[in-house]
């Protein structure tokens, strides 16, 4: 035992008990987080990161940031939480420590808070300031992922004190934390932060202290018992063997960097574009890290300058990997596949991971799973993720052993992989105020972001896109935005909203040069010593604007399904391929039903109610028969329609001859139209009468005199207001020369969401009513979403981060909860869709499962059930129905996936009733849902 180590009680505080795998110490728990953070400084942050906690500790930083990872526990040395294993309770008291019989309140006292107590009079007694102490405490108090207010520190509750032990226990608690410091070699009193970190990175410390705790009570560090084998050099072992079993690692090397003529071809092989060259010019100027935002037309390769900027930003501001938020599932995939070709042209072998719910569907992430960082099988659940919701624990059903490293990508963890692509929904969940918000924090200090789309958020989930920004802006997180329709509102909060966040302040003002008409528009936005520095540049697109012809099909908007036949019967007679896409999955299957009798196997339909692998199947075909021309794609072929929903309207690279859409807000509807024509072809590859592009606009009927007609679904999506505005853009433009695009869309978008309302004035009352009816509603979801924001703007400047959790979310049990929190929209639930015959269960498709489910065994076939994913409409009463009734098969237990899914059993013609809920599943269609009738449950 080391001589530094010297009170008695040292060899029986218990930290881990036998209920756990077998008796720990809690000194050596404690110094084996130290180890772990030592390993994590080495081999895992990213050297922003070092710099920063560096600079606090005056060059201490490696050694400081062990000791925060080890003082996690010492809560534990108090009579709450000694007072649980009565067995081990006993040799405590046998030393000397003891107490009386605890009350319910005192034993509710949580180690966390009382560790916080300690620190707090410890680092006071040695000399600290306050201000020092309170960066310290909160990380101590929250690493059970939650952090209270500094009223912990001063309760007088009689019931408290007694959980948290008297002055006799003083001795023993201040011994842990110095005992700790002189085992790291560390002045307590030496070592108080010389210089402030800011909230941000505290949050991220914070995650990190907690990932150094998890993997020290993992595998690896089995009970050590016995006070002379306790020792720092054990827990190094220890940590660097679990370190290399976990295959934990940072991203990018320094090594890889350099800087090129030319950096968008040395890495994808073409010549840089003028926006692209603009971009990385832009981000080689920056004075600091920043916020850049990409504006720039469809197809015009926003994609591969932000992946330059991303690498110029990395090498220069110290980051090592990237964030990729996507707005959906379906476009997370192909960013993936491109990700990771770009990374490996930095550095081959770094670890990509795929963060959405059905990543498990992606043929690329399942042929890479389990290789690196963590060697995770699958996304099966353990001790710190979701709850056995289903007790299928308990059953008596064997539960498989959880991997060693499979938290890594668990919920909560997936972005402490050092670069990822995923749904957005992974950032604007740092943006809440739940349990362990601090470990997305962990995973995103000393990377890049980079976010698609950023138009395409309506106000309530633009809220948690600002919270996310000013947090990123906090811990100089180099963020990148990419755009093609961006309002210029919106434009203004996002820069406000990385200002406030990297200066702490409410009321800012964001003011740069003025690009002129230029599109393409690049801009960075940074704060160096309190001052907003912004930087614009405007190029020339890549190719050259085309006139799009605007036709309005005015038949009436609920039932124009005929008229939409009639038209791709005249338009697609000489062949040609059309992409039609419609507001709403049930406007979507009546189109494709009826184009389907005209047309037969030419028509295609794809929307979000198929099952999982049936539409990342369609996904895949369609992309691979209307993609780009130069990549390996089969032949195009001669006649084919594709009806769609909303899942073509965004990073969805189809080129088709003509498009039939439904109207939609206006910066919605010029991301449809650059499906059209989207790539270049020879003349002759399209029939001669569709080589102009042609927007066909359907769902809206105008009459003399009156405002236009809209789909009830439509108006439920979008709201009235924007609909209106953008029936007026469109109709003037089927009236003249149609659009110049993409010379036409900057001013298209402001015309659309700028405060000059250009409509007819036939219209004006009507315009107005909406208009004050979206007012009202955007205030009312603003409010909505306040509550769950993690600070909000009225909380920038504070020092450290007590009381974050005040009035906390809590848990958000899986991606359904998450998604209804950060979206605003009623919450719905994700079934697996089964048959079930008098013999037993039937796959979908119609391989036998046995009589409980249990022939998932064979990996195959539960692939196969697995590929049977359904995500149900989002409706109030449809998803408590779901979530009351339905629950996994018996024969599911031993399946870390499926353990966790609700099985939808379907009779023998695909038909279930769940609470009066009538749902159908059509291997053509999908799935069809028809609402209880009123006053039938």
């Amino acid at each position: 035992m080391s001589r530094e180590i010297s009170h008695p009680a040292f060899g029986v505080l218990w930290g881990k008990s036998k209920a756990e795998g077998s008796v720990n110490l809690l000194l050596q728990h404690l110094l084996d987080a130290a180890a772990v953070g030592e390993c994590l400084w080495d081999r895992y942050l990213a050297p922003a990161v070092r710099e920063r906690i560096d600079a606090c500790a005056g060059g201490r930083g490696r050694a400081f940031f062990a000791w925060l990872c080890a003082i996690h526990d010492v809560g534990k040395a108090t009579p709450a939480f000694q007072d649980k294993e009565p067995g081990l309770a006993s040799l405590v008291q046998a030393m000397g420590l003891v107490w009386r019989p605890l009350s319910p309140e005192a034993k509710r006292w949580h180690h966390s808070c009382a560790g916080a107590v300690i620190v707090d009079r410890v680092l006071g007694e040695v000399g600290w300031d306050p201000e020092a102490v309170a960066l310290v405490w909160p990380m101590v108090a929250g690493h059970h992922g939650l952090i209270p207010d500094d009223s912990i520190l001063t309760s007088t509750s009689l019931s408290r004190d007694r959980g948290q032990g008297g002055s006799d226990w003083h001795p023993v608690q201040d011994a842990l934390v110095y005992a700790v410091a002189a085992a790291l070699d560390v002045d307590l009193a030496g070592c108080a932060p010389v210089r402030p970190l800011s909230r941000s990175t505290q949050l991220a410390v914070s995650g990190l202290v907690i990932m150094a705790d998890w993997i020290a009570s993992g595998q690896g560090f089995p009970g050590v018992s016995d006070i002379s084998r306790v020792s720092i050099g054990l827990a190094r072992r220890r940590a660097a063997d679990a370190m290399d079993r976990l295959r934990v690692r940072g991203g990018w090397s320094s090594q890889p960097y350099r800087r090129v003529p030319d950096l968008v071809f040395d890495r994808f092989g073409r010549v840089s574009r003028p926006s692209q060259t603009a971009a990385v010019e832009i981000a080689e100027r920056m004075p600091g890290p920043g916020l850049v935002i990409i504006e720039a037309p469809m197809g015009e390769g926003k994609t591969e300058g932000a992946l330059a900027v991303t690498e110029v930003l990395a090498r220069r501001f110290g980051a090592d990997g990237v964030f990729v938020g996507m707005p959906t599932q379906a476009t997370c995939d192909p960013m993936y596949t491109r990700v990771r070709g770009w990374s490996s042209s930095i550095e081959e072998g770094i670890p990509v991971g795929l963060l959405h719910g059905k990543r498990r569907f992606n043929k690329e992430w399942a042929a890479l799973r389990g290789l690196a960082f963590g060697g995770v099988d699958e996304d099966g659940q353990d001790e710190y993720g979701c709850d056995d919701i289903f007790g299928v624990a308990g059953s008596g059903q064997r539960v498989p052993d959880v991997v060693a490293a499979e938290w890594f990508l668990g919920p909560k963890r997936g972005l402490l992989m050092p670069l990822t692509v995923g749904t957005i929904d992974q950032l604007l969940h740092a943006a809440t105020r739940t349990k362990h918000v601090m470990l997305r924090h962990a995973g995103l200090a000393g990377r890049v972001v980079v976010l698609d789309e950023v138009h395409a958020y309506d106000v309530y989930t633009s809220q948690f896109l600002f919270e996310a920004l000013r947090w990123l802006a906090g811990a100089g997180v180099p963020t990148v935005l990419l755009s093609a329709t961006l309002p210029a509102g919106t434009r203004a909060e996002l820069e406000q909203a990385w200002v406030q966040g990297a200066s702490g302040r409410k009321r800012v003002s964001v003011d740069g040069p003025d690009p002129g008409a230029g599109y393409p528009v690049i801009r960075s936005v940074v704060v160096v010593d309190g001052r907003t520095e912004v930087d614009v540049a405007a190029t020339a697109p890549w190719r050259p604007s085309v006139d799009v012809r605007v036709e309005v099909l005015d038949a009436i908007p609920a039932d124009d399904t005929t008229a939409v036949v009639a038209l791709l019967a005249d338009r697609l007679r000489e062949g040609g391929c059309a992409l039609v896409i419609r507001n709403t999955v049930r406007r979507a299957q009546q189109t494709y039903r009826a184009l389907a009798t005209v047309f037969g196997g030419d028509v295609r339909l794809l929307h979000a109610r198929l099952t999982a692998g049936e539409r990342a199947d369609r996904t895949e075909r369609a992309l691979r028969v209307l993609g780009a021309p130069d990549d390996d794609r089969v032949e195009r072929p001669r006649r084919l329609i594709l009806v769609a929903t909303q899942v073509a309207e965004q990073s969805f690279d189809v080129d088709a001859d003509i498009l039939v859409t439904d109207l939609a807000p206006i910066d919605l509807l010029l991301q449809r139209i650059g499906r059209v024509h989207r790539h270049e072809r020879p003349e002759n590859a399209r029939p001669e009468s569709l080589r102009r592009p042609a927007a066909v606009v359907t769902g809206v009927r105008t009459r003399p005199g009156e405002a236009p007609v809209f789909p009830r679904g439509s108006e439920l999506v979008y709201g009235r207001y924007p609909l209106l505005r953008a029936a007026a853009l469109t109709i003037d433009a089927a009236d003249g020369a149609g659009w110049s695009v993409p010379a036409d869309v900057p001013d298209l978008v402001d015309r659309g969401y700028g405060a000059d309302e250009r409509v007819p004035d036939a219209w004006r009352s009507a315009v107005e009513d909406a208009r004050a009816e979206w007012t009202a509603a955007a205030g009312v979801r603003r409010s909505r979403a306040e509550p769950f924001l993690l600070a909000g703007p009225g909380k920038l400047g504070l020092a450290n981060l007590a009381g974050l959790h005040d009035k906390a979310t809590g848990e958000l049990p899986d991606d359904d909860a998450v998604a209804a929190v950060v979206r605003d929209g009623p919450e719905s639930a994700e079934v697996v869709v089964i048959r079930r015959t008098d013999e037993g269960y039937l796959t979908l498709a119609g391989r036998r499962l046995g009589v409980n489910g249990e022939a998932v065994s064979d990996p195959d076939i539960a692939n196969e059930v697995i590929e049977a994913t359904l995500r149900l409409p989002g409706d109030e009463g449809l998803t408590a129905a779901v979530k009351a009734e339905l629950r996994p098969l018996a024969g599911w237990a031993t399946d870390s996936w499926l353990r966790h899914a609700r099985a939808l059993v379907l009779d023998a013609d695909n038909h279930a009733t769940v609470s009066g809920h009538e749902l159908t599943y059509d291997h053509d269609l999908g799935l069809l849902w028809q609402r209880p009738a009123r006053g039938r449950r």
